[in-house]
C-alpha cells in the first residue's frame, strides 16, 4: 500500500483557539481566519467577499470562486460565524461595499502564527482544517466536496482531509484489555 508523501496539514481545536486568540487584536486577519474555518473558502474568495453576498436573516453567503469559477448561490454557515459576522460588520463604515479594504499582510499573518506556537502554517490550511473537521465529525466526503467546491471526491480525501484522529478514535474502541 503506497504511504501519501504528505500528510494533511490541518489544526487541532486547541491550536484553532489559540490562533483565534492571538489574532483578536488584528480584527480583520481574526474575521478571515473565522470565514475560512467556519466555510472552506478560499483566501482570495473571503477578499473579494461584498456585503451584497451576505444574507444575515437566512445565513446564507454566496459565493463565485475565482479560482473554479463556480458559484454556490447560497453557502450555509452557522449562526455563531454570521453572529461573528454581523459584528464586524457592525463596526465597518458606511457605504463600503467590500467586506475588507484591507490587504492580507503575510508579515501579520506569520507574527500571528510564530505567537500561536503554529510553524509552517499557511492560510490555505485553514480550508484544509475545514474539511478535515467535516470528516472527523461524519460529514459525507459528498457533502465535504460540495461544500469545498471540488471536481472529485479523490482530491477531497487525499488533500483536504486528515482523519487520523478518527483513525486513533477508532483503534482504541478495540477491547484490547479483554483479549489479555
Amino acid at each position: 500500500m503506497k504511504e501519501d508523501e504528505r500528510p494533511v496539514k490541518s489544526l487541532n481545536g486547541a491550536e484553532v483557539k489559540k490562533l483565534m486568540s492571538v489574532a483578536e487584536p488584528y480584527q480583520t486577519i481574526k474575521m478571515r481566519v473565522l470565514l475560512a474555518l467556519g466555510t472552506g473558502l478560499r483566501r482570495s474568495d473571503i477578499e473579494s467577499l461584498r456585503f451584497s453576498d451576505i444574507d444575515f436573516v437566512n445565513n446564507y453567503i454566496t459565493t463565485n470562486s475565482k479560482k473554479t469559477r463556480k458559484s454556490m448561490g447560497s453557502r450555509p454557515v452557522s449562526a455563531s460565524v454570521m453572529t461573528e459576522l454581523s459584528k464586524y460588520v457592525s463596526e465597518l463604515g458606511d457605504g463600503q461595499e467590500r467586506l475588507f479594504t484591507d490587504n492580507f499582510s503575510h508579515k501579520r499573518w506569520k507574527k500571528i502564527c510564530r505567537a500561536a506556537g503554529i510553524t509552517d502554517l499557511k492560510f490555505h490550511n485553514l480550508r484544509k482544517t475545514f474539511g478535515s473537521l467535516l470528516a472527523q465529525n461524519g460529514i459525507s466526503t459528498a457533502v465535504t466536496q460540495r461544500l469545498l467546491e471540488h471536481s472529485s471526491p479523490r482530491l477531497t480525501n487525499k488533500v483536504y482531509t486528515n482523519v487520523d484522529p478518527v483513525l486513533r478514535h477508532a483503534v482504541e474502541q478495540l477491547p484490547v484489555e479483554s483479549w489479555l
